[in-house]
């Protein structure tokens, strides 16, 4: 690895925040998945994964919490083209199938869409099995991974491997969507539906979700249902807390003392108020600022747990750059923490 000066200009050399790390010299590999198929509202966070390289090198990188971050091996593999490619193909159909369906059409009477349905559900399958095989062998070779969305749907095959890897661990989702619906509009692996899917996983033993605010009824019953593997701490709840004198700091300390050992970190950036990320794909008034949620991330690391992967998904730049340079730092935080947990 060549020396990297952080105080220097940051040079654009094809990887993540610019730093002069490979992949086989990485301890930390973020995997982009460049796909938004599914997005039922806006969408553009395919392009989130190459936006979010553009903006990293403008980032300073000094960190309170880690002496030397800028030493971090941190590598961001490219983005595949042919998985662009094949999103880009299917948006114009998913496009016209959910202008169908926002109309009052129905998938069981329209064979056509019910072939895209079927195309798109074949696609992601093949996608989130690539993913696994991937992530599986940068297990084997003792790396840290993690993905880069694209829609939240991205990470599944992440989570799958995980689940082979480790006998139990817990998510943390950082969220302004439950995601929690049944094959969401047809879509089996919909953005809507990461999490149904994911705790399909025997070795997720705790799901704790943070800044819910848009969420189905059905959800809420599933939520209740979970007998306990689900912990949501709704926005609302959180807001209504801290109207009645609550801190962050408090709030923090009961939502970190859900998790087990060993964690991985799920950060939809819809999470944020919609002012930090005003083109993602489903954006939410209410929600956090970025130091809020890192305060949250910084306290699950100061609690000794163990960060294990993670994602951040959803971001997309519309005719702006602001989306993908608050994208970089919330990425810069994951990757700060993620390597302090890993020199414990």
């Amino acid at each position: 690895m060549s020396q990297f000066n952080p105080h220097d200009v940051g040079v654009a050399n094809g990887n993540i925040f610019g730093f002069p790390v490979t992949e086989e010299q990485a301890d930390i590999v973020i995997i982009p998945i460049s796909w938004d198929v599914t997005a039922s509202y806006g969408k553009g966070t395919s392009r989130g994964p190459g936006q979010i390289l553009e903006a990293s090198t403008q980032l300073d990188f000094y960190h309170p919490k880690l002496s030397k971050a800028y030493e971090t091996k941190v590598f961001q593999t490219s983005i595949n083209e042919n998985v662009l490619k094949l999103n880009d193909q299917f948006l114009l159909e998913t496009k016209k199938y959910i202008d169908y369906l926002e109309k009052g059409g129905e998938l069981d009477k329209s064979e056509p869409f019910q072939d895209t349905v079927k195309a798109v559900n074949q696609a992601q399958l093949e996608l989130k099995n690539a993913l696994k095989t991937r992530v599986s062998d940068l297990l084997k070779k003792g790396k840290i991974p993690a993905v880069l969305g694209g829609e939240h749907s991205a990470p599944l095959g992440l989570l799958e491997a995980l689940g082979d890897q480790y006998a139990s661990f817990g998510v943390l989702q950082i969220d302004a969507h439950a995601d929690l619906r049944v094959a969401y509009e047809g879509f089996e692996q919909s953005h809507a539906s990461i999490f149904y899917n994911a705790l399909k996983i025997k070795s997720i033993e705790k799901l704790v979700q943070v800044g819910i605010r848009d969420v189905s009824a059905l959800e809420v019953e599933y939520i209740n249902k979970s007998q306990g593997r689900i912990k949501t701490f709704f926005d609302w709840n959180l807001k209504k807390g801290q109207f009645e004198g609550e801190t962050w700091a408090q709030q923090v300390k009961e939502i970190v003392s859900e998790l087990p050992q060993r964690v991985y970190i799920s950060y939809d950036i819809d999470a944020l108020e919609p002012s930090l990320c005003p083109n993602t794909g489903t954006p939410v008034p209410g929600g956090f600022k970025l130091e809020e949620v890192s305060f949250l991330i910084e306290t699950l690391v100061d609690s000794g747990r163990e960060i294990i992967g993670f994602d951040l998904c959803e971001v997309s730049n519309g005719d702006s750059d602001w989306d993908a340079n608050v994208g970089a730092r919330a990425l810069w935080s994951l990757v700060v923490a993620t390597e302090i947990t890993r020199r414990i």
